[in-house]
């Protein structure tokens, strides 16, 4: 099984408000770079979309860690998702998207990492300004 990292971030200038998202993928010396935006959305809905986003660029199942600094994101794969599913995501905040991300990593092995924001690491500061670009982006051309 293929070993990928897979590295996320997400942005939103007001909250909610305009929302961009990123996902670096890396698989030996490949790297692919997972990108977009949305209106009227929130930084968690952002950071969780990122890591949706980079799950359906993969073919077949992988051993995948996804390298995020959002607690919200690495504390509800790892913590309380197992919890959530089985009430039906009654109560939860983005059921639907976590029931997409229920569904695109479903083939994969899945472990979450967290890492401090905006504290030198390569590629969650690369994600970081891609993210913040397609919100402002998103921002301008709506403006």
């Amino acid at each position: 099984m293929k070993q990928v990292h897979l590295f996320s971030d997400g942005s939103s200038l007001g909250n909610p408000g305009f929302g961009g998202y990123c996902a670096i993928l890396k698989y030996k010396d490949h790297e692919k770079i997972v990108s977009g935006s949305k209106a009227n959305v929130t930084n968690n809905q952002m950071e969780l979309k990122a890591v949706v986003e980079g799950l359906k660029v993969l073919k077949s199942p992988c051993k995948v860690e996804i390298i995020s600094d959002s607690s919200y994101v690495v504390k509800g794969i790892n913590e309380w998702l197992n919890g959530w599913i089985k009430k039906g995501f009654k109560n939860i905040k983005n059921p639907d998207l976590w029931k997409e991300y229920v569904e695109v990593s479903s083939i994969h092995q899945i472990k979450a990492v967290w890492v401090r924001g905006h504290d030198g690491h390569k590629e969650n500061e690369k994600c970081d300004k891609i993210a913040r670009d397609e919100a402002t982006k998103l921002k301008e051309s709506q403006g």
